[in-house]
């Protein structure tokens, strides 16, 4: 179990209608994204009238689909009214589980709430029909009904339906999650995950987490230690002291290990650290080196990293399970920051080869690099996407910090922000998403981790006194 983070025991079972569901979260498959299927009305008649009710109804009951492509998108507007509390004790956690499925949804700035103040009737029983027209009124689109009831050993059960306001049509199946009462939390991450994906057809990231690099104190002397809280800030905890200096935390694949760099002996050494016993290790140095900038491979069973001799630094990958690193640049110049694509086959980094610190690709074993970026000023950072069809990357030019994205191979590159200093992109476990690290001006200045979307679009504030973020995979 990773630190803080209660289980969902086991898989559940929904009767809707007169069928069983059962979602097996257990087998750690990803809850699938549900599209409604078009149901036509067909009308017998030759009235001009009865042509234009039929053409109306069609209209009604497409797929309630966002379209994300579309550059003018309008936030979808919903409606998530308190859950139905079935069992005594079960009222908080049915008010609160509500509330953070809403703040999930809005957060990704393509749903807009409609306030409970606006509703004309509520949902008392889960299993009663729900009264569409009332929810049509207020121009909700997509509703989303719940209950929870609690059981022995402080345990809870959580149950949702989706429904299409205008088409009158459930979403998908209904679906049931069985866990801890500390898990609540993660239940509602779910819950909003399964409405995303059903509506937006994109993979889902709210039931994720974020490593980071905790600060305090002020700008000059500045402690830090490596946290961990889920993606929207909250369930922070500590994984490591603030005795020394900690940089660059970066989640394992399957989101159980951390890897990072400290000077606790005077040195940057690359530590890997187990999440769920906080127990860890060093790896393998070589004396009179220093390594930084880790990074995990795809199947988590090596790591690249950059290793400084004498005044030249380079890219070398080590087998965790042993066995001696192997060499991969050998320019005598400075290459760090690298990262994986997806299928392990390239390795993106940053170099100053050119004369000017930009962007590289190179095969994940070595060999000749090609240049990617050509736009003016200096590239850092790059991230590989998880979908594996962009690159994410810090840049500096005249005087102002951005975070961009641009295609693997250079092309079609965007800006997504803009400030005194953005740094340090991270991508969300459906790719839609990046989280980096802003930093204020002058002798106050405080890191903030914020979002952005691919977009450009919904630029939020996560957490105060944090930099170095990254994302992990989807929770099991």
């Amino acid at each position: 179990m990773i630190l803080g983070l209660p289980p969902l025991t086991f898989g559940a079972m929904l009767p809707v209608g007169n069928k069983t569901v059962y979602d097996t979260l257990h087998t750690g498959r990803a809850v699938k994204g549900y599209a409604m299927k078009h149901r036509f009305i067909v009308a017998v008649g030759l009235i001009l009238t009865a042509l234009m009710t039929v053409s109306a109804q069609a209209q009604a009951q497409e797929p309630l689909r966002l379209e994300l492509d579309n550059p003018n998108i309008e936030p979808l507007p919903f409606a998530v009214p308190v859950f139905v509390a079935e069992t005594a004790g079960a009222d908080q956690y049915a008010a609160d589980l509500a509330r953070v499925v809403a703040a999930d949804l809005t957060g990704s700035g393509l749903f807009q709430e409609i306030s409970q103040d606006a509703f004309i009737s509520g949902v008392t029983n889960f299993d009663s029909p729900v009264q569409f027209a009332d929810w049509k009124a207020i121009n909700a689109q997509a509703l989303v009904t719940g209950a929870v009831s609690t059981a022995g050993d402080n345990q809870i059960v959580v149950k949702f339906r989706l429904f299409d306001v205008f088409s009158e049509q459930q979403m998908g199946e209904g679906l049931q999650f069985v866990g801890s009462t500390d898990g609540w939390r993660r239940m509602a991450h779910k819950v909003a995950d399964a409405v995303y994906s059903r509506i937006t057809g994109e993979g889902a990231y709210f039931d994720s987490r974020v490593v980071y690099v905790s600060e305090s104190g002020p700008k000059n002397a500045r402690a830090k230690r490596i946290a961990i809280m889920d993606y929207d800030g909250e369930n922070n905890q500590f994984l490591t002291t603030d005795q020394s200096i900690v940089l660059a935390p970066r989640f394992s694949p399957t989101g159980d290990r951390v890897i990072y760099t400290s000077y606790e002996t005077g040195f940057p050494k690359i530590y890997v650290l187990d999440v769920a016993s906080v127990g860890r290790q060093v790896l393998q140095d070589q004396p009179g080196t220093m390594s930084f900038a880790p990074r995990f491979a795809p199947d988590g069973q090596s790591v690249v990293y950059s290793l400084t001799t004498g005044s030249n630094t380079d890219l070398y990958k080590m087998n965790l399970n042993g066995g001696a690193p192997q060499q991969l640049t050998s320019d005598p110049t400075i290459e760090t920051a690298p990262s994986f694509s997806p299928d392990g086959s390239q390795i993106v980094f940053e170099s100053d080869r050119s004369g000017t610190q930009q962007l590289y690709v190179m095969p994940a074993s070595g060999g000749e690099a090609s240049r990617i970026s050509f736009g003016q000023g200096r590239y850092g950072t790059p991230v590989w996407s998880p979908r594996g069809d962009l690159i994410a990357f810090t840049k500096q030019n005249r005087g102002r910090f951005h975070i961009g994205v641009m295609n693997t191979d250079g092309s079609g590159e965007r800006l997504l922000t803009a400030s005194f200093l953005d740094e340090g992109p991270t991508w969300s476990p459906n790719g839609r998403v990046i989280m980096f690290t802003r930093e204020t001006s002058g002798a106050s200045g405080a890191s903030t981790l914020h979002s952005v979307d691919i977009s450009g679009r919904n630029l939020r504030a996560i957490r105060q006194g944090a930099s170095d973020p990254s994302w992990s995979p989807l929770l099991k």
